[in-house]
């Protein structure tokens, strides 16, 4: 595939690239889902909880003085835990999207496990929310081939969850089916935890990561930026509320939004916003995009 051009007229209102500011609301999860025995571990847990604490607000502040509407990925269990919490992120206008029940590692599910956890984790959402999440991003490990057809059948609409593109693409449907589910991809250098998470004692990540330059990792943010801009792409920054809701690099996100604030030629708008503006004006995937090759190459003699 060439290297995409600032197409004229792919984002709404003329828009020259697409920015989707995310948030994993994870707290804790992660840890005890990576090891059953951290639960008897105080000082690791509180690690994570320290985004239900304290980060999860600064965010929110940080977005309200900025006037930018995010959208968060918050596991099911984390509705059942801190509902109030929940509240307030909805409640601001921002976007909830599903992000597993417990933050479970799909690779160790059958596509029955996976389904299980999608229908509980939405269940819970609703239970505080009101509603039924349409959006998903995978909480750790793969999918199932066959579990974008299953979250189209349980009214999903799409997808943050791979990252295979720069812009957002379609998830090939099943024989028969019309749903198509919008994938609206991830990049590694546009998260905060490969940069700043860290936990001495058990080692998390695998690895121990050390904790990186502040200003680095905002000009690598920035220079990112300037090349989705460029180019017209769909620029997806994740964050989670343990790793930047700090008193320090809450001032990184500030500068990150304010200098995207500065562009009067970006969409700034929710993962949902995105993949519905693109499942509108898409009906298909160029022929040679991987997921059709990806589709192709699997389905052969079904």
């Amino acid at each position: 595939m060439s290297e995409p051009s600032a197409a004229q007229g792919r984002w709404p209102g003329g828009a020259r690239c697409a920015v989707a500011v995310t948030v994993d609301f994870d707290a804790e999860l992660p840890l005890l889902a990576s090891s059953p025995d951290i639960a008897r571990r105080e000082k690791t847990l509180s690690v994570g909880r320290y985004g239900a604490t304290r980060g999860v607000h600064r965010l929110l502040a940080a977005f309200g003085e900025l006037d930018v509407r995010t959208t968060w990925f918050v596991p099911g269990r984390q509705a059942e835990l801190r509902p109030a919490l929940v509240h307030d992120i909805a409640q601001a206008g921002h976007e909830i999207a599903h992000h597993g029940h417990a933050h479970e590692n799909f690779d160790l599910l059958d596509l029955a496990g996976q389904r299980a956890v999608v229908e509980r984790g939405s269940a819970a959402l609703a239970e505080v929310t009101g509603r039924h999440p349409r959006g998903f991003r995978i909480p750790d490990g793969d999918w199932a081939p066959e579990l974008p057809e299953v979250l189209g059948e349980l009214g999903f609409t799409w997808s943050s969850s791979l990252r295979g593109d720069d812009l957002p693409h379609l998830h090939p449907a099943a024989a028969g089916s019309a749903r198509r589910l919008v994938e609206v991809p991830v990049h590694f250098e546009l998260e905060d935890h490969p940069y700043f998470f860290f936990n001495l004692d058990p080692a998390f990540p695998s690895g121990q990561s050390r904790i990186a330059s502040y200003r680095e990792v905002l000009g690598n943010w920035t220079t990112e930026f300037a090349a989705y801009h460029r180019f017209g792409l769909c620029y997806v920054l994740r964050l989670q509320p343990e790793v930047t809701g700090t008193p320090g690099r809450i001032s990184l996100v500030r500068e990150l939004l304010a200098h995207i604030r500065g562009h009067d030629d970006v969409w700034l708008a929710t993962v949902g916003e995105i993949a519905d503006w693109w499942a509108a004006t898409h009906d298909s995937n160029e022929p040679d995009h991987p997921a059709e090759v990806f589709a192709r190459l699997t389905r052969v003699g079904t």
